[in-house]
């Protein structure tokens, strides 16, 4: 900053100097030129007033610089600067905070008031700013509208999740058209070829059947196609498949089917046993008065086949729970095939020690070194469902599955006690002998049936954990993953690290709408070359 006094003194330029010489070529810019009337001003004044300029010029450079690095639009007069600073040079406070306070209170007061039902809602957020607009909504209004537009958003998204789940209730509870043809199919070949009815196994192996230096396998199912693939993935996965046993449970109207997939399909070298229902003379009205009365009575039967949302208030649970209560639903729960491994040491008199899968399991691990655990006297070798990284799945206690407001609940059982899963159990049947685990369970469903069932409501797991209580030793996680039909978060890499993997849940792999990234895991043990296969049109989904 340089001063330049004329030799009249009546004149004096205010410059900055520049390190270019592109200004005219002298060097210097000239910013303001002074003229000085001596009979008017006196130098003294002049001299001070050249001082207070000097020392304000540069902030007035740095303001603009600011403004410019900060990108304001089109500033580049004092009068905008002026604009700009001014209120903060003088300390007032930009109006945009008080707004915004002023809404939050219009917000906060609309919240907690009761919205018209009458009101008239656009569509969309794009009609609601339209409406503003032609209409001068002022603020109290906008919120007003907001608010009923976001409650109703909120009611259809709640609605349609519920019909999601009631579809998806639906679906996993049908049969799929494809498995019901494999059924079909496969009962008329029974009838018509010879070679569907040979015996199983041949008459020279039935020994075997009780032979305890076997692997033996026992599975109840109805589903023709899931328990090929539990088969067929054991003795591939088997490192002795030739010492396998397979001892296969079936309803009567499924037996002449399930014969014939193995009779015409061999497990060899494993061996593999069909028996119905039907067909165990221990199974009579004497000995499970219980689950014959189960099945039969009628306020049962309405609860798993009537209608699942009559007298259910949807706006007071989440859909989780209602998801839950859904799959307690399931008639699968009220069938004798579901209840029969609560029978096993009668039905299998002569064996020693069994693991019992269920028909929505795949084995990708050899089974054998399961009967080398020692269960120390206990009877169920079992994996424990309150300890795991899946939070969902793995944490599962008492208060999960008991209704703990019921005085005997309450009196006989601990909330936090650990569950434990059905699905792949080691059951040890001479230990089980020795105890009352069949009369405990008896006993409670009978408890059960006469509270109207209040004291729990999802299937058989309920009072199994109450009847072999004190009888589970906990076995590795490692051997048994769960969580496969209904957690699609489950960890890939733990699915393939696991022996058995465990589609319970809704979403069966056999069912469209199971779990895409999971379904090649069951699938690729379906031989979906095999005739009834194709003529079903069974495809890869």
């Amino acid at each position: 900053m340089q001063l330049h006094f004329s030799p009249s003194m009546r004149s004096i330029t205010i410059s900055s100097s520049c390190s270019g010489s592109n200004n005219n070529g002298n060097g210097f810019v000239d910013l303001m030129k002074i003229k000085v009337a001596a009979r008017h001003i006196s130098y003294r004044t002049l001299f001070h007033t050249i001082l207070i300029l000097a020392f304000m010029l540069p902030f007035v450079f740095i303001l603009t610089a600011v403004v410019t690095l900060e990108g304001v639009n089109k500033c580049s007069s004092f009068d905008c600067l002026g604009r700009r600073f001014g209120p903060r040079l003088l300390g007032r406070v930009d109006d945009s905070g008080r707004m915004v306070r002023d809404f939050y209170k219009i917000l906060d007061e609309v919240n907690s008031m009761q919205v018209p039902d009458d009101l008239k809602l656009p569509d969309s957020f794009g009609q609601l700013i339209s409406e503003m607009n032609n209409n001068q909504y002022d603020a109290r209004t906008f919120a007003i509208m907001l608010r009923a537009m976001m409650d109703k958003f909120e009611r259809d998204i709640r609605e349609s999740k519920f019909s999601e789940l009631m579809n998806k209730h639906f679906a996993a509870s049908s049969i799929p058209k494809g498995i019901h043809c494999l059924s079909l199919r496969l009962t008329d070949e029974y009838s018509s070829n010879a070679n569907a009815r040979k015996q199983l196994p041949s008459p020279e192996l039935l020994p075997l059947l009780s032979d305890n230096s076997y692997y033996h396998f026992i599975l109840s199912t109805d589903n023709i196609l899931a328990a090929s693939v539990v088969v067929t993935s054991t003795v591939q996965s088997s490192l002795k498949p030739e010492k396998i046993v397979f001892h296969i449970i079936t309803d009567k109207k499924t037996y002449a089917g399930m014969h014939s997939w193995f009779a015409l399909n061999p497990a060899s070298p494993a061996i593999v046993e069909v028996k119905g229902i039907h067909q165990f003379d221990w199974l009579t009205r004497e000995n499970v008065p219980v689950l014959e009365a189960v099945e039969n009575h009628n306020g049962i039967r309405d609860y798993y086949h009537g209608n699942h949302v009559a007298g259910a208030n949807l706006s007071a649970i989440t859909p989780r729970i209602f998801a839950s209560k859904l799959q307690a639903r399931s008639p699968k729960y009220i069938s004798l095939l579901n209840h029969i491994r609560i029978y096993l040491p009668e039905l299998f008199p002569n064996l020693d020690k069994v693991i019992f899968l269920d028909d929505d399991v795949v084995i990708q691990r050899d089974l054998s070194p399961l009967w080398e655990i020692d269960l120390e006297g206990q009877v169920n070798g079992a994996v424990e469902t309150c300890k795991g990284e899946d939070e969902w799945v793995m944490s599962k206690r008492f208060r999960n599955y008991f209704n703990f407001s019921h005085p005997l609940i309450a009196k006989y059982l601990d909330p936090e006690e650990c569950a434990w899963a059905y699905g792949m159990n080691i059951f040890d049947l001479n230990a089980w002998r020795k105890t009352d685990i069949r009369e405990t369970y008896h006993f409670w469903l009978k408890e059960n049936l006469k509270s109207n069932m209040t004291m729990w409501k999802l299937g058989t797991l309920p009072p199994a954990l109450i009847a072999f209580k004190g009888h589970v030793h906990p076995i590795d996680p490692s051997w048994h993953l769960l969580g496969l039909g209904y957690q699609i978060k489950t960890s890939i890499d733990n699915v393939e690290k696991a022996a058995v993997i465990h589609y319970n849940g809704q979403s069966k792999p056999w069912l469209q709408i199971g779990f895409e990234h999971l379904r090649p895991y069951w699938a690729k043990y379906v031989n979906y070359s095999n005739d009834f296969v194709r003529n079903c049109h069974i495809l890869e989904l």
